[in-house]
């Protein structure tokens, strides 16, 4: 049995350092004071194949297992799939959509979420597809690697390192780039929505996804840029648009809370696994932190396993 330090507490982090306790390693979790990951910010979408329209076709292959994966180890894992929208004018964006995209089935809004009753005359149901409430998620992952004595401290490492920083990271692995994503999260009793709404817009597309206690989470821009300060004035007035345009009672809503998180990107935009001078990289989470990044702590997982490292 070896000792494991891993740095990062984010999503791909706690994957990873949670598939290291359950097979009885000695694990401790690294994390720099005061940094919030980016997978605080995500909207927790387990959507492989709504992904695909602009991801490579190994985002299926691995992120189709990853919400039976989280419903092993957290609660509240909700599998009521995906609806995609697109204003009337935007039709030629939902049929592309439906060209570069499978698992789904054409219908009329309404009968998927009663809410959305008058506003879009189709859509696209991928009823395979799930969600789940990151910062719960991230919170039970963390309690039960407590309860497995795992700690978490600031401190220096103390065992063989695993490095899931994400765009952290970028001062040991150059082509790391971060990808700027900002968010909203919106509080309304008006409207109840039971599964992630997509709506397609040739500019700004986004995605709502229902919460608790009349929760939403609004997101996302994708912007080129590490830079990690607030949310500006243009990203807010295009998301707010866009939910007006999924529903008017969203005008009305409270918005509780702004976000930006990087997330940290290949060239290719997909996750790798990495060593260098005997250190272990896991990154490149992009867009798909919670899709893929337990699949990715299992694929690191088997090749400990081949070097004889576990």
């Amino acid at each position: 049995m070896s000792r494991w330090s891993v740095i990062g507490s984010g999503v791909t982090g706690l994957c990873v350092a949670t598939l290291l306790a359950e097979r009885g390693e000695t694990v401790e979790i690294i994390s720099h004071e005061g940094h919030t990951p980016a997978s605080h910010w995500a909207g927790g979408m387990l959507a492989p194949w709504c992904e695909s329209e602009s991801a490579p076709a190994q985002v299926i292959t691995l992120g189709r297992h990853s919400a039976g994966w989280w419903q092993q180890r957290v609660s509240d894992v909700e599998q009521q799939g995906t609806l995609v929208v697109a204003p009337a004018r935007d039709g030629a964006e939902l049929d592309r959509f439906a060209r570069m995209t499978e698992n789904h089935r054409w219908v009329q809004p309404e009968t998927i979420e009663p809410h959305l009753a008058g506003r879009f005359a189709r859509g696209l149901f991928f009823a395979a597809e799930g969600h789940l409430d990151p910062r719960q998620a991230l919170a039970q992952l963390a309690d039960r690697l407590r309860q497995a004595e795992v700690q978490f401290h600031c401190g220096p490492p103390a065992g063989r390192v695993i490095d899931c920083r994400g765009y952290q990271a970028a001062d040991s692995l150059p082509q790391l780039r971060a990808v700027r994503g900002e968010m909203l999260i919106l509080q309304t009793h008006d409207i109840t929505l039971t599964r992630p709404v997509r709506l397609l817009h040739p500019r700004f597309p986004c995605y709502l996804v229902p919460r608790a206690e009349g929760h939403f989470m609004l997101g996302a821009t994708m912007v080129e840029s590490s830079d990690n300060s607030t949310i500006s004035a243009r990203a807010m007035m295009e998301l707010l648009s866009a939910a007006y345009a999924i529903h008017p009672a969203l005008a009305e809503a409270r918005i509780l809370e702004s976000g930006t998180g990087l997330r940290p990107a290949w060239p290719d935009n997909l996750p790798e696994i990495r060593c260098h001078n005997g250190i272990w990289y896991l990154n490149g989470m992009y867009r798909h932190g919670f899709l893929l990044a337990p699949m990715m702590a299992e694929q690191l997982m088997q090749i400990l396993t081949t070097e004889g490292l576990l």
